[in-house]
């Protein structure tokens, strides 16, 4: 079983950058792939990007590839979402998930989720 705690969301103008972090527990987290997807109001939960379990590959959505970058610290059971240059289609909820499988893109792949943390940007 792995908890997710999402933190880090916030306002921010555009053009301006957010960390969020999602603490994970339980002792095997370097065994899971963990996502990053986001939903924005009146549409379907979207990916934004994965990071391997070692953190040695990683892959982005189109719309985010260049902005955000994902890490993770395996000592401390986290993982981060950097995003730079912020836009309001950026807007949403977003939310970080553990797979054991190899950089999945898919909701489905993923076993556990965390609550979400709201991020909004300003026009």
């Amino acid at each position: 079983q792995v908890q997710l705690v999402e933190s880090g969301g916030g306002l921010v103008q555009a053009g301006g950058s957010l960390r969020l972090s999602c603490a994970a527990s339980g002792r095997t987290f370097s065994s899971y792939s963990m996502g990053w997807f986001r939903q924005a109001p009146g549409k379907e939960r979207e990916f934004v990007g994965v990071i391997s379990g070692t953190g040695g590959r990683t892959y982005y959505a189109d719309s985010v590839k260049g902005r955000f970058t994902i890490s993770r610290d395996n000592d401390k059971n986290t993982v981060y979402l950097q995003m730079n240059s912020l836009k309001p289609e950026d807007t949403a909820v977003y939310y970080c998930a553990a797979a054991l499988g190899f950089l999945p893109a898919r909701e489905r792949a993923y076993d556990y989720w965390g609550q979400g943390t709201q991020v909004s940007v300003s026009s």
